[in-house]
């Protein structure tokens, strides 16, 4: 009843982050289990780390069928228990800390995540840490609805579940603290740093009991940059993984927007999108099965340089693909995993033909390899610290350290200038949701016309007639309209009031509601900023 009442302290917040950390923890361990158990059942192993090779050994039509019968149940359960048949990812959990409190949907993400299960089990080309993090934000939406949860509680419970859950994934506590902050909240408010740091530990505790204290790659040998002469081609390197970022991306985008395009066209029925994806995703596989799930062997591959260059190359391509069909056709799953993949490929790509060029002043090419995959990674995300620690905590590789800076940093600014700002960001932009300008840009769309104006029956509110001619002169804003819409409007018609109107149909008169000021307006988009800039700077 206290935490209720008043809001948890400093040492109750702790202890929340704590329980939230360990709750995400073993979401994400009984997620990787689940997947292992559903793959087991489906392919007849539960070894996700080698499952292409096993899947190679199966009859093709087995390769097929089995991801064609998963995007089926994938698209009825989309259709059944989402108004749109998306499946939610990190772009909704970031919104979720924007726009709404640190909380996301509820049923939706439930459904979303039972749908990520199944695709990364039934050979869907993606990655499971966006579905644990949007899993881990449930847990947390749950406690902050417990406690009635404010803003700034609610986002840093959010920020909690998510370090944790990127901590548990990867056995990376370090990055999953930090990603938290910059993808997530998008801030390193102080007072948030503590909590997260707690739970993103609480989470690598249950990861490391689970499976050891052991890296998600293992190197071989010895990979020092052997002369500072080698470091301009970690520049180019970067560039190229940035360009590389960039297709990928866009190259969901465009698949996604094709497939909606003949999904209206031939009048397609939602629910059967994914399952034609199953049957397109199968019948890469039986040429490539490397493109069967997270792609953790082909990695692997790439960092201990066991593959060749026309190997590289055209797995990559491959990947890239198979990654956008399977985006695309609304399966479920997430995009980290990929582009750790095809960074490495790409890099491993780079770095043979680097060394073969200048084979005198060149280290390994297992090195442009692990600077590659964090490269694309963080392009891809957004998140150049974030990403740079998880590579080195994933490979435990902390010598490689400045070549894989350089090839981050370029990539990075690089890339964000060609999307909006991460792929996260950019899929929000393409909602019409504007996070990536700023909260100067999406601080507006957060308030309702209709919570702000003065009513009919307010003394401060005009006449009907005067508020009557200016709908007829077309100056007025929709109740149901946000201040997004409305202060154009000010702006464009230099009114102090606007008419608000309730909008229900053609075949319905207009009803009036009553009037919003711009003065009131602009003060509560101030008051926004202000707590805003009070939070990020706390």
């Amino acid at each position: 009843m206290v935490l209720r009442a008043k809001g948890p302290s400093q040492v109750q917040f702790w202890f929340l982050a704590l329980l939230i950390g360990i709750g995400a923890g073993f979401a994400a361990l009984f997620f990787r289990k689940g997947i292992e158990a559903l793959q087991a059942w489906a392919y007849g192993t539960g070894d996700t780390a080698h499952i292409h090779s096993f899947a190679a050994t199966l009859p093709w039509y087995w390769l097929v069928v089995i991801p064609a019968a998963g995007g089926l149940a994938v698209g009825l359960l989309m259709h059944f228990f989402t108004n749109d048949g998306r499946v939610r990812s990190v772009a909704d959990v970031i919104e979720g800390a924007a726009m709404y409190q640190g909380r996301v949907e509820r049923r939706a993400g439930l459904a979303s995540v039972a749908a990520s299960l199944i695709t990364l089990s039934t050979g869907g080309s993606t990655g499971r840490e966006g579905p644990v993090v949007h899993m881990a934000s449930l847990i947390s939406t749950w406690v902050s609805n417990r406690i009635h949860a404010g803003g700034i509680t609610g986002r840093d419970l959010l920020g909690c579940a998510v370090a944790a859950a990127v901590s548990a994934s990867f056995n990376a506590p370090i990055a999953g603290a930090l990603f938290a902050l910059e993808v997530v909240l998008r801030h390193f408010a102080v007072h948030a740093f503590a909590p997260i740091v707690i739970a993103s530990v609480a989470g690598t505790v249950i990861n490391r009991l689970a499976f050891g204290d052991v890296t998600e790659f293992t190197l071989p040998g010895t990979s020092a940059l052997e002369f500072y002469v080698e470091l301009p081609a970690y520049l180019i390197l970067g560039a190229v993984c940035g360009l590389v970022a960039v297709v990928l991306m866009r190259g969901i985008f465009l698949a996604e927007s094709v497939a909606s395009h003949l999904q209206g066209r031939i009048g397609l029925p939602r629910y059967l999108r994914p399952a034609v994806t199953g049957v397109m995703l199968g019948g890469i596989a039986i040429w490539f099965p490397h493109i069967i799930g997270v792609g953790y062997e082909t990695t692997s591959a790439a960092l201990t340089g066991q593959l060749v260059l026309h190997e590289a190359v055209v797995f990559a391509v491959l990947k890239v693909i198979a990654l956008a069909i399977t985006m695309a056709g609304r399966m479920g799953g997430g995009v980290f995993s990929p582009s750790l993949m095809v960074g490495a490929l790409t890099g491993l790509a780079f770095g043979l033909i680097a060394t073969a060029i200048f084979p005198e002043v060149s280290g390994s090419h297992t090195l442009y390899a692990l600077a590659g995959m964090g490269a694309v990674a963080a392009a891809v995300l957004g998140a150049p610290i974030s990403t740079t620690l998880i590579v080195f905590e994933m490979t435990g590789d902390w010598q490689t350290g400045l070549a894989v800076m350089v090839a981050v940093s370029i990539s990075t600014a690089l890339g964000t200038r060609l999307v909006d700002r991460s792929f996260f960001l950019t899929q929000l932009e393409r909602r019409g949701v504007h996070l990536a300008a700023g909260p100067q840009a999406y601080l507006l769309a957060m308030f309702r016309v209709a919570s702000l104006m003065k009513p009919l029956d307010d003394r401060e509110c005009p006449e009907e007639e005067v508020l009557w001619e200016m709908v007829e002169d077309g100056t007025y804003v929709d109740a149901n309209a946000t201040l997004e819409a409305a202060m154009p409007i000010f702006e464009r018609s230099g009114a102090v009031f606007l008419p608000v109107l309730s909008i229900t149909g053609e075949d319905r008169k207009p009803e009036l509601w009553g009037a919003l000021w711009h003065v009131d307006s602009l003060k509560a988009y101030n008051q926004a900023l202000a707590a805003t800039a009070a939070e990020e700077h706390s």
